[in-house]
């Protein structure tokens, strides 16, 4: 059985959504980091940052949520979530499914804070930069993909959701709010935030 780790209102959201779209059993343990839950010994040795999420599947333990997405989606691929390696969209697949922590947080983080980072020596570029190659590939919608939806979908639309609508860190764009109309109509993402919200 997938256990996955989590607790309500964090960056769980995104591996309850993938498992809410994946179709497949798994069990949640709540894992309570108002009372530092998380930095208990046994839950150190599955994830050493002591953050949440985090994901038991057998002898597989990891964390990060773009990681565990990104593990689901391979190592369960009944589920459609992800291009096979041997698909040239797989590519591209794997730029957006890391684009939301590598690019879009960072991004978020520098407005929030007011950070000046030099463009040339800021992993994500700028926030400015991230968001208008993220309006540009949504103009092709629906998905970030194209016509396929996929894992990568998941972590670009949780992340764009936070900055947008649940934070309102980033103004929206015409491309960013459809996006999101289709996002949070799907009835796993609507779960997912039930789910997430304790």
């Amino acid at each position: 059985m997938i256990k996955l780790y989590w607790s309500p209102r964090s960056r769980s959201f995104s591996a309850i959504w993938l498992l809410e779209e994946s179709g497949l059993p798994y069990e949640r343990v709540l894992t309570d980091i108002s009372t530092g839950a998380q930095k208990a010994p046994e839950y150190l040795a599955i994830n050493p940052m002591g953050k949440v999420p985090a994901l038991q599947d057998g002898e597989a333990a990891l964390g990060e949520a773009a990681a565990i997405c990104a593990y689901i989606a391979d190592r369960y691929p009944e589920t459609n979530l992800a291009p096979d390696v041997t698909d040239p969209l797989r590519a591209r697949y794997l730029q957006w499914l890391f684009f939301s922590p590598s690019c879009i947080e960072p991004a978020i983080i520098q407005i929030y804070t007011k950070l000046e980072v030099p463009p040339s020596t800021a992993a994500w570029g700028s926030a400015t930069q991230t968001f208008d190659v993220l309006d540009a590939a949504l103009q092709k919608g629906p998905w970030i993909l194209g016509e396929r939806f996929s894992a990568a979908d998941i972590t670009i639309g949780a992340g764009l959701n936070f900055a947008v609508r649940v934070f309102k860190i980033v103004p929206s764009r015409p491309s960013f709010d459809a996006y999101l109309d289709r996002i949070v109509s799907r009835p796993a993402f609507q779960r997912a935030e039930k789910i997430a919200a304790g």
